[in-house]
């Protein structure tokens, strides 16, 4: 019979562990001992707490509960995500699969982590948001970013937030993996909870589409691309039917559109084609927009009539060949 065999750690032991842990990581010099044992440490707890909420068997609602509780009244979230570009490689991916258990937890119909999140923690968000700023953890901090935002009321405090306007930065000033992953997070923002965001684009239109401008006229040609895209979808769903009548009234912006219809890149011109279809298609053009069009008119039916003959796409045509009715009607 073994007397000394130690009892398995709490989920209050576990967090304290990994508390203590996480600044030895930057204690003594790089490569020392103390730093390769704080290490090793803060794997090991991650890895205990990854058991307790996936478990081996079947996950015991009771520790999950005690190590929850713990996780909030540590602000053990915040520490993770501010720290996570000093664990190693598998411990991130720890820390990511943490964070997504965590905020799907429900206890009927509420979700503690997103509540606690909202409750004051909004740190957690900027920080994931913040990720973006050191290549070797952004993919890890987008993930936990896409999770938090499939919470309405998380992806309203980004949205509402001054933060919201690094997006663009994080999307231009990175490298082509990053950039993608945060262009699908800022998709995400403005596609998901269609009702929050249309009420909010209407609150903050001119904002909004002056920072969102500076994408469509990047001068990278996926960025450029996928804002053309987004900015289609943005203005053709019902949810944001003023703001795309806002957005259809605007002189500079059919100018735009008409520019990108003779950009170098025939894919730029197909995603611009579907946004100047939605200038041309409106039956209230207001005067300064019918007057650019009518001023335009036999250069745009030209144009119209050789534009992608080559794409076999009845719907593309089909829309093609209103446009250029609608046209020759002015």
């Amino acid at each position: 019979m073994n007397f000394f065999k130690t009892k398995p750690r709490t989920p209050p032991d576990i967090v304290r562990g990994l508390r203590d842990a996480i600044p030895k990581l930057e204690s003594g010099p790089p490569g020392s001992e103390t730093r390769r044992k704080a290490g090793e440490e803060v794997s090991r707890n991650l890895q205990s707490i990854k058991g307790i909420l996936y478990g081996d068997g079947e996950p015991l609602p009771e520790l999950i509960a005690q190590l929850a509780q713990e996780t909030y009244s540590t602000d053990l979230l915040l520490l993770l995500v501010q720290n996570i570009a000093r664990f190693d490689f598998e411990a991130r991916k720890d820390v990511v699969q943490i964070f997504n258990n965590l905020l799907r937890r429900q206890i009927g119909a509420r979700l503690p982590t997103v509540e606690y999140i909202c409750a004051r923690h909004e740190d957690v968000i900027f920080a994931a948001l913040e990720g973006y700023s050191n290549e070797e953890v952004a993919l890890n901090t987008g993930m936990v970013l896409r999770e938090m935002l499939r919470h309405e009321q998380l992806a309203k405090i980004l949205l509402y937030s001054e933060q919201f306007y690094m997006f663009p930065h994080h999307i231009e000033t990175t490298s082509f993996g990053v950039s993608c992953d945060a262009f699908a997070n800022l998709k995400e923002t403005l596609t998901r909870h269609k009702p929050m965001v249309a009420e909010y684009l209407d609150k903050n239109y001119d904002r909004f589409f002056a920072s969102f401008t500076t994408l469509l006229l990047s001068n990278n040609y996926v960025t450029k691309r996928q804002s053309l895209k987004l900015l289609g979808e943005i203005l053709l769903d019902r949810a944001n039917f003023s703001v795309m009548t806002r957005y259809i009234a605007q002189e500079s912006n059919l100018k735009m559109m008409m520019n990108m219809l003779r950009d170098k890149s025939k894919n730029i011109q197909f995603e611009a084609f579907h946004v100047f279809k939605v200038f041309v298609a409106n039956p209230k053009k207001p005067p300064q927009i019918e007057t650019i069009l009518r001023r335009n008119k036999e250069k745009l039916l030209t144009f119209l009539r050789s534009f992608h003959n080559d794409k076999e796409d009845e719907q593309f045509s089909d829309e093609k060949q209103f446009l250029i009715v609608q046209i020759q009607n002015l």
